[in-house]
């Protein structure tokens, strides 16, 4: 099989690396959050301040390694972004519902897991913020302190300005890789993957647009349908990947000939087809000879003897 640009072990790098910057950009702005509640509530355990400090500064390390050794980075990154949520709704009970704080994490946790999988991965995500939420009452007993200080407010202004940025810098990447990605396909569905012309179909189409154009504005063309002389003798005494040899050869003379704006492609086989725009007959000669004149000048190093040429008519 050819090789293709984008590998088993790229995409996995890449998902991986993908969710591990807002991750650790994130909890490391939101530790400020939940920290400014702890330094006001003296009964806070020291396990926890442990286990806030685990969360945001080393798990974004360990759920990267993890999404890097899965098999499956996307389904092991949304098991992730579940752990998440787990700690995030324990880190809202733990706090006992300080109103900004708590917003500020379950708005962050809601953005993640949208990203993630959508609505409806939102609504698991509530689920297991609640399970966590839970796990804290039990621990750390059940509480509700709403109440918000002052420096409680301004450890939660970088997260509110910090995280949004994030989360638009890494959909505006995927939007631009996107876009990337659908030319790429565009480019592959229109040209021939040997010659590197356009396929049969597209210049078709081409040739349709080309032909209406004349027949309302008038005006000179000229087609040129060009055969490899003898193909089948050369796929029959050298092989097949010789003769692909021949026709990628034979693509690239024509590609190099040709003026801007004439329109070649691969219309079969060893069967091109060029469309000239512009040229009337005696135009379209010349630049068919050139083209002639270069192909009978290929030479081939895996069979000196072998020399080629074409039947054109215009």
């Amino acid at each position: 099989m050819p090789d293709h640009p984008f590998t088993e072990a790229t995409t996995r790098s890449s998902v991986s690396r993908r969710a591990f910057y807002p991750r650790f950009i994130g909890l490391g702005v939101g530790f400020f959050c939940v920290a400014a509640v702890f330094i006001e509530r003296p009964a806070t355990p020291v396990w926890a301040w442990a286990l806030l400090i685990g969360f945001c500064y080393l798990w974004p390390f360990l759920a990267y390694w993890l999404s890097r050794r899965s098999p499956s980075p996307l389904r092991a990154e949304r098991r992730q972004v579940l752990i998440d949520s787990l700690l995030g709704g324990f880190f809202i009970g733990a706090m006992q519902y300080n109103t900004l704080p708590s917003a500020v994490l379950l708005s962050m946790m809601a953005m993640n897991n949208c990203a993630t999988g959508g609505a409806a991965f939102v609504l698991r995500g509530l689920l297991v913020q609640m399970v966590g939420m839970v796990l804290a009452g039990l621990l750390l007993g059940f509480g509700f302190a709403p109440r918000t200080s002052q420096m409680q407010i301004y450890a939660s202004i970088p997260m509110l300005i910090v995280h949004p940025l994030v989360i638009g810098m890494v959909l505006y990447r995927l939007a631009m890789q996107l876009v990337r990605h659908k030319q790429a396909l565009r480019e592959l569905s229109r040209t021939d993957g040997l010659t590197g012309l356009f396929n049969r179909s597209y210049w078709d189409e081409l040739f349709r647009l080309e032909f209406s154009h004349r027949q309302t504005r008038g005006g000179d063309a000229a087609l040129a349908l060009i055969d490899v002389d003898h193909f089948k003798n050369i796929n029959d005494r050298y092989g097949h990947p010789l003769g692909d040899v021949v026709l990628r050869q034979v693509g690239a003379c024509i590609a190099r000939n040709l003026r801007v704006g004439d329109l070649s492609g691969r219309y079969g086989g060893d069967e091109f087809c060029v469309l000239l725009p512009g040229a009337n007959g005696a135009l379209a000669y010349e630049v068919m000879e050139r083209l002639r004149e270069d192909i009978a000048r290929l030479d081939f190093d895996s069979a000196p003897q072998l020399s080629t040429s074409l039947s054109i008519g215009i």
